[in-house]
């Protein structure tokens, strides 16, 4: 991407992206649009010694770019880190929304938890997320997304369901409960710190068993209820917020998908998936932490009906790729094919350590969302990858471009994944919500912390793995 077609394609950068008076960063050809390190709301020694290395080694100028951009941006733009009685508090935003998604702001952070033992104010950064999703949990499990002031009251107030003061938006979705064990199981494995794992902590864990089992709704809809006056049917819940009827048979249902997207049928496979996962690390850490087996026993229960559940009523036979996961059921027998390119979905399972990347269903489900038999896979002119109903037809989000190259072993797959990330920025150095499959300069949110992160933890990987990937 010369300079000139950088100029011409520009037309915004994203909040915090500062093209300072148009200096140079890793090539002439490249302008500095990260934000000027003065405004940047973080800094880790060991994030810039990575940046520092990956560009000594990697002989490819427009990574080196990309990969300075993208890999910081969660923490030169997107985190407000205090503490409070002595205590590390971290507020993340996800980009150009002031607000802090309790998936998002793991996921954020997520490709730092590998460098916190060599980097002491990261690590208390990251134990500041840990602590804040604590506090958010505990407000209300059902949230997924909060304020950073608790009595802010917002623009989603005259939702139908249950707001309070420092919710941001109230839907259901179950890996926003399942992301902060997801974020504190790793780092109490990375770090062995157990300072922040609290009773309070002790306390999200009970509430997120609590909600899982309400969501099962074994005896009556539970206590959830989601409506919205608006034109997008994506947006509300039907049936009078509580979404058309499942069978209950063991599965969690969830109101919305990663997306923020209504789910047709309630039972999302994938993020039952990783409720299984985090139900088997809760119960490892209140264990070991807190010697409580009775609340590891309930924990590991729940784990194990949710599981053969899913064996049971989320697996079809497709006529042309055999036994695949269902995107969503509804335990009457009615299944939805499809993926999504929020992370949870069928794609990323492996990544989330939910399912072996050689799980035979796995491949064969992988086979089937990486085609046009998905009907959110688009192929154009620039690119192809799964998009959804966020953000409308024809529109691929880098984030599944980056995930079908973290989970994958095809050396080739994942070159053309990086290939087409960096042939598909729009001209910008950074990763976008979603961009039109024939034209990378159409794309949705300039500034998306998530999906410039996750690209960098890409570019990171295959630089450690298989640096002979990332050549000019």
């Amino acid at each position: 991407m010369k300079r000139r077609t950088f100029l011409k394609n520009t037309s915004i950068l994203g909040a915090g992206m500062l093209a300072s008076n148009m200096s140079f960063a890793a090539a002439p050809d490249f302008p500095v649009v990260r934000v000027a390190a003065g405004k940047r709301h973080f800094r880790s020694k060991a994030v810039d010694a990575a940046i520092k290395t990956f560009h000594s080694k990697v002989k490819n100028p427009e990574l080196n770019w990309l990969f300075e951009n993208c890999f910081p941006n969660t923490l030169d733009t997107t985190v407000y880190y205090k503490e409070e009685n002595g205590q590390p508090d971290t507020y993340v935003i996800t980009g150009d929304i002031d607000a802090m998604w309790l998936r998002d702001s793991s996921a954020q952070v997520w490709p730092y938890l590998q460098f916190v033992n060599e980097d002491a104010a990261l690590k208390k950064l990251i134990a500041g997320v840990i602590s804040h999703q604590t506090k958010c949990i505990l407000k209300d499990p059902y949230a997924n997304a909060f304020y950073g002031d608790p009595n802010k009251v917002g623009e989603w107030q005259t939702d139908e369901t249950t707001m309070l003061p420092g919710i941001h938006e109230r839907k259901w979705e179950i890996d926003s409960l399942c992301y902060p064990v997801r974020l504190a199981f790793h780092y109490w494995k990375k770090t062995g710190d157990q300072s922040i794992f609290t009773s309070s902590w002790k306390k999200g864990i009970e509430l997120t068993l609590k909600t899982f089992k309400e969501q099962q709704r074994k005896t009556d809809h539970g206590p959830y209820h989601f409506r919205r006056k608006t034109e997008k049917a994506t947006d509300t819940q039907p049936m009078e917020g509580y979404g058309f009827p499942v069978n209950p048979v063991g599965l969690i249902c969830s109101a919305f998908r990663p997306s923020d997207d209504a789910t047709i049928f309630q039972f999302l496979i994938p993020s039952n998936f990783f409720a299984v996962t985090s139900l088997q690390q809760a119960a490892e850490m209140v264990k070991t932490i807190f010697n409580d087996n009775a609340l590891s026993q309930d924990l590991l229960s729940l784990a194990a009906e949710v599981d053969a559940a899913i064996q049971k009523h989320g697996i079809v036979n497709h006529p042309k790729y055999g036994k695949i996961y269902a995107f969503e059921v509804d335990g009457f027998g009615s299944a939805y094919l499809m993926d999504d390119a929020n992370v949870p979905s069928l794609l990323a399972l492996p990544y989330l350590g939910s399912v072996s990347q050689t799980d035979e269903i796995y491949q064969n489900t992988r086979n089937f969302v990486l085609s046009t038999d998905n009907p959110y896979f688009y192929k154009g002119t620039a690119a192809e990858g799964i998009g959804g109903p966020h953000v409308g037809q024809d529109m691929i989000w880098p984030m599944s471009i980056t995930m079908r190259g973290l989970t994958s072993n095809d050396k080739e797959e994942i070159k053309k994944c990086i290939q087409s990330l960096q042939q598909t920025h729009g001209g910008t150095g950074f990763m976008h919500e979603g961009f039109h499959k024939d034209n990378p300069a159409k794309f949705t949110r300039a500034w998306f912390a998530w999906s410039n992160t996750l690209f960098g933890e890409l570019l990171w990987r295959t630089y450690q793995e298989t640096p002979e990937l990332l050549k000019a």
